[in-house]
């Protein structure tokens, strides 16, 4: 274990476990996150928008595990200036791509359109996460800052420009929309009922689905989001070395863990959990490598899964929109 530690007086064994601790849910989250990718990949759930949002929001928790399971206490140096601007980068991808949900759900249910994907992909890795990422290397603002590299310190003023305060913005931006989106589906299900219009039926069976798959992950990173902040806004506080033990506990523990929790929600999707079965992911696997199409046979139910999530939208044997439920909406560029 590392020799540099400068939290807690110096105590190599509280310095060890915040590590071990940090590596060991960050592998949680490691495999939680290869789940959620090669599920996707494996049952073509890409082909449904709201499940490219979860891939994007996956690929972007993968690789900030990596940035914390690496991260350590290194000396100051090109090497801790790396590993402080990889986990500032992708601490904002997660960040973006996780409001992105949140603001998708809401125009979603309020204006029955997606926004085009190329605003946030430009949004969640290019500007504020790459832009921001790269302003602390004017002045070699990134070092060792407790338990792993970020901001140093002493810079305490970069530490909010860069993030305290976009991040509590975003946060209230976060909570206000996700419980306004929570009350305007909720007050909205009654008039959806005895609907006779067959397209505004197949949108709000559509925005039903989205609401099931998408709903949940902001929540996760809001609950996750606690200690690391309380965490930050006690050192911007306090002078170095009035380090809480119990804060860095928790922090180490729940900062990497995105990845672990958004599998769990993946899971538990009813649509997903019912494709994660042998059956269905030997035939999955046999239409990914096979030239031959796989003919599979659906019982046509009276409930939302009618309209599937996956392949009831997008069928693993076939990807052309004009096959499948969601392509005519599609076809209007939600």
């Amino acid at each position: 274990m590392s020799t540099n530690c400068t939290l807690f007086g110096g105590d190599e064994h509280k310095c060890s476990v915040i590590i071990g601790l940090k590596r060991g849910f960050g592998t949680l989250s490691l495999i939680g996150c290869l789940f959620m990718i090669g599920t996707i990949w494996l049952f073509r759930k890409y082909q449904v928008k709201a499940q490219q949002l979860i891939l994007c929001l996956s690929i972007a928790a993968f690789f900030d595990t990596i940035g914390y399971m690496i991260g350590d206490m290194t000396k100051d140096g090109p090497l801790c200036d790396f590993e402080a601007w990889w986990m500032t980068y992708f601490d904002w991808t997660v960040l973006a791509w996780t409001s992105c949900i949140t603001f998708n759900l809401y125009r979603m249910l309020t204006r029955q359109e997606h926004t085009p994907h190329w605003y946030f992909h430009f949004v969640s890795w290019i500007f504020p996460p790459l832009v921001l990422s790269l302003l602390p290397l004017i002045g070699d603002n990134y070092g060792p800052a407790g338990a792993w590299c970020w901001i140093k310190h002493d810079s305490v003023a970069w530490r909010f420009v860069i993030w305290y305060v976009p991040l509590f913005l975003i946060l209230i931006f976060m909570i206000i929309l996700w419980g306004r989106t929570l009350y305007l589906h909720k007050r909205s299900i009654p008039s959806w009922q005895g609907g006779q219009d067959t397209n505004a039926e197949m949108m709000r069976s559509l925005i039903e689905d989205d609401m099931k798959t998408l709903i949940w992950y902001p929540l996760v990173y809001l609950v996750l989001s606690f200690f690391p902040l309380i965490l930050r806004i006690h050192n911007a506080a306090t002078d170095q070395g009035q380090d809480i033990y119990f804060l860095w506990i928790m922090t180490a523990i729940t900062a990497p863990l995105q990845g672990a929790c958004n599998a769990i929600v993946f899971g538990l999707d009813p649509e997903t959990k019912s494709k994660l079965t042998w059956l269905h992911i030997r035939m999955a696997w046999a239409s990914r490598f096979s030239q031959k199409d796989v003919i599979q046979e659906y019982t046509v139910e009276n409930d939302s899964t009618a309209f599937g999530d996956s392949e009831t939208r997008a069928s693993g044997a076939s990807s052309n929109s004009e096959n499948v439920p969601y392509g005519s909406i599609e076809g209007k560029q939600l």
